[in-house]
């Protein structure tokens, strides 16, 4: 059974940086794409960023662009997610999905991490 864990939350302060990382685990795991959701408390998840696992191509919400990065290594099926100058606004659980059947369809989930951003 092929799993997403997601790793590197945590508290930081504005203007500082994590870098959250996700791996896929099982014998066999493909996907079309692989990406970053977050969900703030009382809002809607969201779309972050998200990369091509064929082409590497990268695709990331407006709110991000410029702050946020990510990464892919084929060999490993793992994703990293590296955030430099959080703001406050930026707290939320960040979940790793895997569109596996098609480009755009998120249908696996990671349990979720914690970025908590201070002012």
């Amino acid at each position: 059974q092929v799993q997403l864990v997601e790793s590197g939350g945590g508290l930081v302060q504005a203007g500082g940086s994590l870098r959250l990382s996700c791996a896929a685990s099982g014998r066999t795991f493909s996907s079309y794409a692989m990406g970053w959701f977050r969900q703030a408390p009382g809002m809607e998840r969201e779309f972050v960023i998200a990369i091509n696992w064929s082409d590497g191509s990268t695709d990331s919400a407006d709110s991000v662009k410029g702050r946020f990065t990510i990464s892919r290594d084929n060999a490993k099926n793992t994703v990293n997610l590296q955030m430099n100058s959080l703001k406050p606004e930026d707290t939320a659980i960040y979940y790793c999905g895997a569109a596996r059947r098609s480009r755009s369809v998120y249908d696996l989930w990671g349990r979720g991490t914690q970025v908590t951003v201070s002012s």
